[in-house]
C-alpha cells in the first residue's frame, strides 16, 4: 500500500513486503483461509488483521520500519471469465508461457495501516463501482506452469 501527500502527491509511506531473498518485492505468503472464493468462483475476498510488512516510505528506500496492515477486498465477477496465454505450447522462458481466465470485477474494500508513530485508514467501503477497474482469475506461469 502505498500513501501519497495530498496536494503534492509526493509518496510519504509505501507499506509492502520487504526485498526478498529470492529477489522478490511487495509479495508475501497470507496465511491459510486468509482468501476465500465461492464455490462458482465469482466471489472473492481477501481479509488480513495486523499482518507483518515493512514502511520503507517511498519504492527503492534503504529504510524500513516495522509495520503493519489489516484490509478486506471484496471482488465479485460483472462479466464472463475469458481464457488468456499459451502455456505449454511455447517455451517456458517466453513471455506467452502463462494461462490464466480472468473476469472484469466490481471491488470493494476497507484498509488500515500503522507503524510507529504514524497510522492510516481509508474511507470505509472504498469501490471500483462507478468508474475504477478490477479484475479477479486465476493463472499460472513459466516454469510453474504443470497442465
Amino acid at each position: 500500500m502505498d500513501l501519497y501527500e495530498p496536494g503534492s502527491g509526493s509518496q510519504v509511506h509505501d507499506f509492502n513486503g520487504g526485498l526478498l531473498a529470492s529477489g522478490l518485492f511487495w509479495t508475501l505468503p497470507v496465511p491459510p483461509g486468509a482468501i476465500r472464493v465461492s464455490a462458482d468462483g465469482r466471489r472473492a475476498v481477501r481479509h488480513l488483521t495486523d499482518f507483518p510488512v515493512v514502511d520503507s516510505f517511498s519504492f527503492g528506500s534503504p529504510i524500513a520500519t516495522p509495520a503493519t496492515v489489516s484490509l478486506r477486498v471484496e471482488w465479485t465477477a460483472t462479466g464472463p471469465f475469458v481464457e488468456r496465454g499459451s502455456g505449454k505450447d511455447v517455451a517456458p522462458t517466453s513471455d506467452a508461457a502463462f494461462r490464466g481466465r480472468f473476469a472484469p470485477a466490481v471491488s470493494t474494500a476497507t484498509f488500515a495501516g500503522s507503524e510507529l508513530g504514524f497510522s492510516f485508514r481509508a474511507h470505509r467501503g472504498v469501490t471500483t463501482a462507478g468508474g475504477g477497474y478490477a479484475q479477479m482469475g486465476w493463472h499460472r506461469n513459466g516454469v510453474f506452469l504443470t497442465g
